[in-house]
């Protein structure tokens, strides 16, 4: 039960999560979405521990805060897999080499003696790469937050005699 909390709150999450990444597109709102990113993943936590508490009253914080890593880990996920497609095709259309074109020579240049060759950040298969690294870690990271909302959750949602 624990984990069909955490897939249900996490299917909310992921969509969300989808929204945040596209609206992340426009420049000065990309700022706000991380933050409000972070939110989310604390956010699919409580809600897990809240659908626990509904069906089971008697719910404990362990219990929630698994519920919670799932949910936080199913949202960071999608949202991860659809960052790295919008990654993807911004260097399909050419976006990364006009950001890669403001970077001075000499931080260029600083790449290129230690062995990372700037090109890469500019394909497809580098940004494919490097986001799906982000999103590994940011899927351990995201149920670490799930985990600690949902071990939140049952002191929101007890229920009085």
């Amino acid at each position: 039960m624990t984990f069909q909390n955490g897939l249900k709150a996490g299917g909310i999450g992921a969509a969300i999560s989808v929204i945040l990444n596209l609206l992340g597109i426009i420049p000065v709102v990309g700022c706000c979405t991380f933050i409000l990113t972070l939110l989310l993943w604390v956010g699919v936590g409580v809600l897990a521990g809240y659908y626990g508490n509904k069906s089971n009253p008697m719910q404990t914080g362990s219990d929630a805060a698994k519920a919670g890593a799932v949910a936080g880990a199913v949202t960071s996920l999608v949202g991860g897999v659809a960052q790295t497609i919008i990654f993807a095709v911004q260097a399909a259309m050419g976006g990364t080499i006009q950001a890669l074109s403001q970077i001075p020579p000499e931080q260029l240049r600083q790449l290129r003696d230690i062995g990372v060759d700037p090109a890469i950040f500019g394909s497809v298969a580098g940004v494919i790469g490097i986001g799906s690294c982000c999103c590994i870690i940011g899927t351990v990271i995201a149920a670490a937050f799930g985990a600690g909302g949902g071990a939140l959750s049952p002191s929101f949602f007890k229920r009085n005699p």
